[in-house]
């Protein structure tokens, strides 16, 4: 292995795109500039699959899409994958089929793999109307890259165990993080007034505001407060007062900085067992109080009473949401101290020598 190791990164996505990658990969690059360390980054999905994938239609420029992408996939493991020290593959080397790309890179050119993953991949999201795609993904991979790993980087403790169950040699817990030196340097200013509550996620997750729909329409007939949704998708949403923006990388922060309050309801199961609280940790980061289900590693991240509150019933939920939009100087109090946890357990900076670690 040569002095300066070189990494070649497997991506799932165009860059910029994905928050998973974004925040799990794209944003700690800089970390192995400053190291010195010599990287290459491989997307599996062009720019222009991308943009259609999630259309209604054009199924033969998704299928044409799909398959170029292999091909290049194939090129990339069989003739750019030798020079390399380390492969990292985040979430997975090819989104349908088989590990065909993983298992010859462990087997055949016998590559130390880092496999990093910040969801319950192996438990099929999917509703039963979309079987196909379910059989297509072949969940079930996960596994098998676990256990052909060099090592595995799992975004939470539930992540971690899954891999350890399932023979990853070593195992290390790397939780999602956020830029509190560059991008997230930015703290909500409370004030009395009209507050807003908000939500942001992507359109498979506004399933987890059902629930409290109804909850939230009986607050504002006593209280005086905006519900807003950040998604890539408009809901209908039975408020009197609500509104939505479209998500947009360029002024996400800007947007996320117009909520007093931040809130991440979910389902008490498996799926959600492997989410990393990335919604807690963009809300907190940015001086925003937060209500959450006590689902996982949600948690972990809220300090019932220091900078949020953990809801796991109607009731608990209104009370939290009472309290919060009561009281502006609490949302501040609340606020900072989650700005200050994000710091400290929750940065780049936080992560620094655990990432680098996985390239030793």
């Amino acid at each position: 292995m040569s002095q300066t190791p070189r990494i070649l990164f497997l991506l799932p996505y165009p860059l910029g795109k994905a928050p998973s990658q974004r925040f799990r990969v794209e944003q700690l690059l800089p970390l192995l500039d400053a190291a010195g360390i010599r990287y290459t980054l491989r997307p599996f999905m062009s720019m222009a699959t991308w943009e259609v994938l999630y259309r209604q239609g054009s199924l033969l420029r998704k299928a044409w899409g799909i398959a170029g992408s292999f091909v290049r996939r194939k090129i990339t493991v069989l003739f750019e994958a030798p020079k390399y020290d380390y492969i990292f593959i985040h979430r997975e080397a090819a989104p349908l089929g088989p590990p065909v790309f993983e298992w010859l890179l462990a087997k055949v050119l016998r590559k130390k793999i880092i496999f990093d993953f910040d969801d319950a991949i192996w438990i099929p999201n999917t509703s039963a109307e979309n079987r196909i795609a379910a059989w297509l993904k072949a969940h079930w991979k996960t596994r098998c890259i676990c256990r052909w790993s060099y090592k595995a980087a799992g975004g939470n403790d539930f992540l971690c165990d899954y891999a350890r169950r399932s023979g990853a040699p070593q195992v290390v817990r790397m939780p999602t993080v956020v830029d509190t030196q560059n991008r997230y340097n930015r703290l909500k200013t409370h004030h009395p007034g009209k507050p807003v509550v908000g939500w942001t996620g992507s359109h498979s997750t506004l399933k987890y505001l059902d629930g409290l729909l109804p909850l939230l329409r009986q607050l504002q007939e006593t209280l005086d407060f905006t519900f807003l949704v950040i998604a890539d998708k408009k809901p209908e949403l039975p408020l009197k007062d609500w509104i939505y923006v479209p998500w947009d990388p360029t002024t996400e922060i800007t947007d996320l900085l117009r909520m007093d309050i931040g809130i991440m309801p979910l389902t008490a199961d498996r799926w959600s067992e492997g989410k990393c609280g990335f919604k807690l940790i963009q809300y907190l980061v940015l001086g925003i109080p937060a209500v959450a289900s006590p689902v996982g590693v949600n948690s972990r991240i809220i300090e019932e009473g220091v900078n949020g509150y953990l809801a796991d019933d109607p009731q608990a939920w209104q009370a939290a949401l009472h309290k919060l939009l009561s009281d502006a100087t609490l949302r501040a109090r609340l606020g900072a101290a989650g700005r200050e946890k994000i710091v400290r357990d929750y940065s780049v900076l936080a992560v620094r020598d655990t990432f680098l670690s996985l390239f030793r």
